[in-house]
């Protein structure tokens, strides 16, 4: 399908990236069920049970039906953290640190046990070569944003039109013909909608903190790199990874 672009590319497809981190999420659904049970808890705790007038609510229960999460399960998870059912409190914790050849990573956690998750975290670290960093040592490098791409071959012109209309913040070219849209975070799910009413519907879609520098890794120090983003993403307290690490196959 791409034949032609594949030479000079070096592996390092934003395209075969993304597949492949879709293709290990998707591995792990039981996880994310209790991932997405435990956030939709906490933004309800934070902002309240009513979707309509918190986004962050109503981004967690968005994602939380793309997959396919009972409706029972999602109203649970919103009456514990609104109090009227008992339930866990949970708090909010970011670490940050550095992975193979200084590549950041920036790990958001869900914990009723702070001393627990930081034990957890820094043994991870430091097993896999990394260490931890400051309080705002990577975080800079972030940005919290919605993002979708796009097959290659999708018409850059249209794409362009409707999702500036829609109110995307930035349409990207990737050198493998994949085309990203980014969105503020919490108007993710209506500029999706939008574009796919308009006929364009993307791989693969979701709220992220995007790095805005990359750091390309192949062989050894990728397949190093991959082992400690691994060993973080299992931990149970551990919600989401991200990084500047870029590592093809």
């Amino acid at each position: 399908m791409m034949g032609e672009q594949e030479g000079g590319m070096a592996g390092h497809s934003k395209w075969a990236n993304i597949k492949h981190k879709k293709a290990a999420t998707d591995a792990k659904r039981g996880k994310i069920f209790t991932r997405l049970i435990k956030e939709i808890t906490v933004a309800s705790r934070l902002g309240g049970a009513d979707v309509s007038i918190n986004p962050r609510l109503r981004l967690a229960v968005d994602k939380a039906y793309d997959q396919n999460m009972p409706k029972d399960t999602i109203e649970r998870a919103i009456k514990r953290g609104s109090g009227d059912l008992e339930g866990v409190n949970y708090e909010e914790i970011r670490y940050e640190g550095y992975g193979i050849n200084g590549a950041a990573v920036m790990v958001d956690c869900l914990t009723d046990n702070r001393t627990r998750t930081v034990a957890d975290v820094r043994h991870a670290f430091t097993k896999y070569g990394g260490n931890m960093g400051t309080d705002g040592s990577v975080a800079f490098l972030f940005k919290h944003c919605g993002q979708m791409l796009f097959s290659p071959g999708t018409s850059e012109d249209a794409l362009l039109e409707a999702a500036l209309d829609a109110g995307a913040e930035d349409v990207i070219l990737n050198e493998d013909g994949s085309i990203e849209v980014i969105t503020p975070p919490y108007e993710f799910s209506a500029i999706k909608i939008a574009l796919e009413q308009k006929g364009f519907k993307p791989e693969f879609g979701e709220v992220t903190m995007k790095a805005s520098t990359e750091t390309e890794f192949e062989g050894e120090d990728g397949i190093k790199m991959q082992k400690l983003l691994d060993a973080l993403e299992s931990l149970d307290d551990v919600q989401d990874v991200y990084t500047t690490a870029l590592i093809s196959d």
